[in-house]
């Protein structure tokens, strides 16, 4: 089955917590159970540059992918059986730039069954990213009056 394509926009500094749901061909949800997913950044779709990494191990401010049942970030998300939840913190999104690139960058989305080189692997989705530039910088918890 060929990758979904989704575009999407990134605010430079907010969190970015969203949910895709893996069906097969028939429209059933996919049973994520014993599955890792990752996820690049990349300016070019052949660029060696890579300007994030996105995980089912998760990483700062539990910046990653969440896959059903996994917890993480959102402890209640991903809410269904299938669902790969999608999270990036507000720290990590500050420090993503893709001026250089016009703005936009590209990436993909696998899930992994097994590992090493017996694993199977399936390209869920697929598109582009478009980042709006921060204008409000700082920290939550220092410099800001209201």
């Amino acid at each position: 089955m060929a990758a979904g394509k989704f575009s999407f926009l990134i605010e430079q500094g907010s969190t970015v917590d969203f949910e895709i749901q893996y069906q097969d061909s028939d429209g059933t949800p996919v049973d994520l159970t014993g599955y890792q997913a990752r996820m690049m950044i990349r300016p070019k779709i052949d660029s060696s540059t890579i300007l994030m990494t996105l995980s089912s191990s998760l990483g700062p401010c539990n910046t990653g992918l969440n896959l059903a049942g996994a917890g993480g970030a959102t402890a209640n998300k991903p809410l269904a059986s299938g669902s790969i939840g999608i999270y990036i913190s507000h720290v990590s999104s500050s420090a993503l730039n893709f001026d250089t690139y016009n703005k936009t960058a590209y990436y993909d989305l696998e899930i992994a069954s097994g590992s090493g080189a017996c694993a199977t692997v399936t390209r869920v989705i697929e598109g582009t990213i478009t980042l709006s530039n921060e204008v409000t910088k700082g920290s939550a918890n220092t410099g800001y009056q209201y």
